[in-house]
């Protein structure tokens, strides 16, 4: 979340993806860092024990979140 926010602010369109679990860390994080709405892609978790193949199916699912969050016009 850090780096995200830190890249859009130097004017980087970025998209941050997030498990399920720390999508209240994450919230937290850009309210602190002063962006309390800071848009960012969901999917489930784990991610770190999944087989590539697993692992490409978690992008095919984050794809579309990932195109809407770098298209948004703030």
């Amino acid at each position: 979340m850090h780096d995200g926010l830190t890249l859009e602010r130097m004017g980087v369109p970025t998209a941050v993806i997030c498990t399920q679990p720390f999508v209240s860390s994450g919230r937290v994080m850009s309210r602190l860092q002063g962006v309390p709405d800071y848009p960012f892609a969901v999917i489930p978790h784990p991610i770190g024990s999944l087989t590539p193949e697993e692992l490409g199916k978690r992008a095919k699912m984050a794809l579309p979140q990932v195109i809407q969050l770098l298209l948004r016009q703030d």
